[in-house]
């Protein structure tokens, strides 16, 4: 069952839901195929497994309906940016069990009036979900989107965290991800902020694990290779739809909160308790929260421009 506010339950009770991704497949489920709620009190009456897919501002409101209405066998599986998640769920959902879960790929959604909204998967990769819960991965580990289970999803959240420093750049340029991540000029501003990241984490004692295969300071470092030969070694990182660009960008766009203070943010506040400077995370921060504030979309800016205000 899925848990949708108003308009898109709607959109999808009228129209249907359609499910594509990068390698081609394209499929329109109907809604009959497919059970929607807007109540939530109904739809967790009975949950064995809850999904929590929302933003992270809305993480507490969701646990607190979880905890008010989900009996007491619930498992929650937190599917969020961010690396706090699951502790804010756990906390309020007690005795309940959660699972912190990530998700690697880039999804688009689109709606059209009379058409069917679209989430398209403009990226690839496995989902990782944490260990300790018999069957789970198994229940969710479905064809065309693979999932396994991760011996340190912490670890592998925080190193996400680090890649996902890239959707506020992508967001304040206005480019595709593709275009935005093939110019060096704008990767070097990738690169200097996860290495302030990775300071960041080694003073704390936390050490972010491979993602994707990948150690994430081995991706800082592959950023700052040359156009033509980044494009030969991470052909992986351009592998994406050629108009998909970051949720950021979206909520930009449509002129809602963005998740910056859960990205960047985690940064600077870790960088505050011990003392590491990090002044690209804080620009990069201060200009989505300008962008916010004058509510017109991306600001379009330029690479320069952002390191104009350091």
């Amino acid at each position: 069952m899925l848990v949708l506010r108003e308009p898109l339950a709607e959109a999808l009770s009228a129209d249907g839901l359609r499910i594509s991704d990068l390698g081609g497949g394209d499929e329109i489920i109907p809604p009959a195929s497919f059970e929607l709620a807007t109540d939530a009190a109904a739809a967790f009456a009975d949950a064995d497994v809850v999904l929590a897919t929302v933003k992270c501002r809305h993480t507490r409101d969701i646990a607190e309906l979880i905890a008010a209405h989900a009996p007491e066998r619930t498992v929650v599986l937190s599917l969020q940016n961010g690396v706090g998640n699951a502790a804010v769920l756990q906390e309020i959902v007690e005795p309940r069990h959660v699972v912190a879960g990530m998700i690697p790929f880039n999804v688009v959604q689109t709606r059209k009036d009379g058409e069917s909204p679209r989430f398209h998967r403009a990226s690839s990769g496995t989902i990782q979900i944490g260990h300790g819960i018999e069957g789970l991965r198994a229940l969710l580990n479905v064809p065309g989107v693979p999932v396994a289970e991760h011996a340190d999803i912490d670890a592998l959240l925080w190193s996400k965290l680090l890649v996902n420093l890239n959707n506020a750049l992508n967001a304040l340029s206005d480019l595709p991800l593709a275009k935005e991540l093939g110019d060096r000029r704008w990767r070097l501003l990738l690169r200097r902020q996860m290495y302030e990241g990775l300071a960041v984490l080694r003073a704390a004692g936390i050490y972010p694990t491979r993602i994707e295969g990948v150690p994430p300071r081995l991706i800082a470092f592959a950023l700052r290779l040359r156009d033509p030969i980044f494009g030969l070694v991470a052909g992986r990182m351009l592998a994406v739809d050629p108009l998909a660009r970051s949720s950021m960008w979206e909520d930009l766009e449509a002129r809602r909160p963005t998740e910056i203070d859960y990205i960047q943010g985690e940064i600077v506040r870790l960088a505050e308790s011990h003392g590491v400077p990090v002044p690209l995370n804080r620009r990069v921060m201060d200009c989505i929260k300008a962008a916010e504030g004058a509510a017109k979309g991306s600001p379009r800016l330029t690479p320069a421009a952002i390191k104009a205000g350091l």
